[in-house]
């Protein structure tokens, strides 16, 4: 039986159905994890669910720490991640509210703790990360998406930027030239770092705003908040179907 976590990023620092059993704090060889671990089930399945920003969301992107985040789900049993991210939309395909489920990831970040590989090696380790998010996973989701009837955008490229300021329309013109559908702060080294430990992981993006001058309208903080309230249930209704078909693999 796959082992499911779900990592909570902005507008999603908890699931309110969870009937939560066990809320653990865990110490890894890379520091704490940004929040509590918490125990329970939903749609008959056994969930973790972490808040990637911390519990009471004061972690800014840059300071996130990826590496004991990603190495305490691994060690308690997780087999797949679900990632629920807030982006910006670059693609005119992808406005407010709309969500994603990336296939392909640029990583534009720096001076993060990127490996679990830079320290008393016996030897170099490289992954393969042609492919960045475990299509398996993809595919449950977007099977799961179809179920409950949402019309997500079934593939796109993340952009990963630095944070934690937004970005300039020059930047964002730059990621769409180079590809890039939405534009995001926390997507790496997240999924690297669940790649070199082999858990099945995916992302699911909601758009809170279009990026850096693909409106005329200023960004505004409440604007994000009040568009990733309204959207985070389509969210919670995609992961709720996700599980159902995950906890039967």
């Amino acid at each position: 039986m796959a082992r499911i976590a779900i990592i909570g990023g902005t507008g999603l620092a908890s699931l309110s159905d969870l009937n939560v059993q066990q809320v653990q704090s865990l110490d890894t060889p890379f520091g704490c994890s940004s929040g509590s671990l918490v125990h329970g089930e939903l749609e008959g399945a056994g969930i973790v669910f972490l808040c990637r920003h911390g519990d009471d969301h004061t972690i800014p992107p840059h300071k996130i720490n990826y590496r004991a985040n990603i190495w305490a789900l691994h060690n308690i049993g997780v087999t797949h991640v679900i990632a629920v991210a807030c982006v910006g939309g670059i693609n005119p395909d992808i406005p407010p509210k709309k969500i994603i489920i990336p296939n392909q990831i640029i990583d534009y970040t720096y001076s993060r703790a990127a490996t679990f590989f830079d320290e008393e090696l016996e030897h170099v380790t490289h992954i393969d990360f042609t492919q960045p998010y475990c299509d398996e996973l993809r595919q449950i989701l977007l099977q799961a998406a179809k179920e409950v009837g949402l019309n997500v955008c079934m593939n796109g490229t993340y952009g990963a930027t630095q944070g934690p300021r937004l970005e300039t329309a020059a930047e964002i013109d730059r990621l769409e030239r180079d590809g890039c559908d939405i534009v995001g702060m926390t997507g790496m080294p997240e999924a690297a770092l669940a790649k070199e430990l082999e858990l099945c992981y995916a992302t699911v993006a909601i758009s809170a705003n279009w990026a850096a001058g693909r409106s005329k309208n200023e960004i505004t903080i409440e604007e994000i908040r009040n568009t990733v309230e309204e959207g985070m249930q389509s969210v919670t209704h995609l992961l709720r179907s996700t599980i159902k078909i995950l906890k039967d693999l």
